[in-house]
C-alpha cells in the first residue's frame, strides 16, 4: 500500500508529511481484567503481596497493539475518515475536492493531500487526542529513505541504509 500511496503523491505532486505517535501503546482501553505484580521499589512495608489492577494498555502486553490500533481507528472513523478495506491501516476522506489519506504503520504515520491546510487541520486534530510529534516533510520510513525531486516528479526509495544496518 504504501508503494501505491507514495506514486499518486509523485504523479500528482501531493504533500507527504509525517507523523509520530509518542508512547502509542499507552493509549489503548483495556476491555478485561489485567493484574500485575507491583513494580520493583513501589510496594510499601508489610503490603508487597498487594498487585496492581491495570485500566490503561502497557508496553509489554500481549493486548497492547490491538488496543492501541482500535482506539486509533475510533478517533479516525469518528472523524469522517473511511478505512480502506485492502488495508486497515490506510484511511482517507474526501475534502473539498480532494481528498487527504494517511497510512499508520505502529505509531509512525503518513500523511498525503494536495491541500496543506487540511493536512494541518488533521495534524491538529490528531494532536489533540494523541501526543504527536510533527515530523513535516516524510524523509523516512520503515526503513526506507525518501528522496523527492518535485520539478522532475520523482520520487525514489532507497533502503541502503537499512541492508546496512541488517548486514
Amino acid at each position: 500500500m504504501i508503494r501505491l500511496v507514495l506514486s499518486i503523491v509523485a504523479a500528482n505532486g501531493l504533500y507527504l508529511e509525517q507523523l509520530d505517535v509518542k508512547t502509542a501503546f499507552l493509549y489503548g482501553d483495556l476491555e478485561e481484567e489485567i493484574y500485575m505484580q507491583q513494580p520493583e521499589g513501589f510496594a510499601e512495608d508489610g503490603k508487597e503481596e498487594l498487585v496492581c489492577r491495570l485500566t490503561k494498555s502497557l508496553y509489554g502486553l500481549k493486548q497492547a497493539p490491538r488496543q492501541w490500533y482500535k482506539k486509533f481507528d475510533g478517533f479516525m472513523q469518528g472523524n469522517g475518515y473511511l478505512r480502506c478495506n485492502a488495508d486497515h491501516c490506510c484511511y482517507f476522506k474526501k475534502v473539498k475536492s480532494s481528498f487527504i489519506i494517511l497510512l499508520l504503520y505502529v505509531d509512525d504515520m503518513l500523511v498525503v493531500g494536495a491541500d496543506l491546510e487540511e493536512i494541518n487541520n488533521l495534524k491538529k486534530q490528531l494532536s489533540s487526542e494523541f501526543e504527536m510529534k510533527d515530523l513535516g516533510a516524510a524523509k523516512q520510513i520503515l526503513g526506507m529513505r525518501i528522496s523527492r525531486n518535485e520539478q522532475e516528479g520523482t520520487l525514489k526509495l532507497s533502503q541502503a541504509e537499512y541492508v546496512q544496518k541488517v548486514l
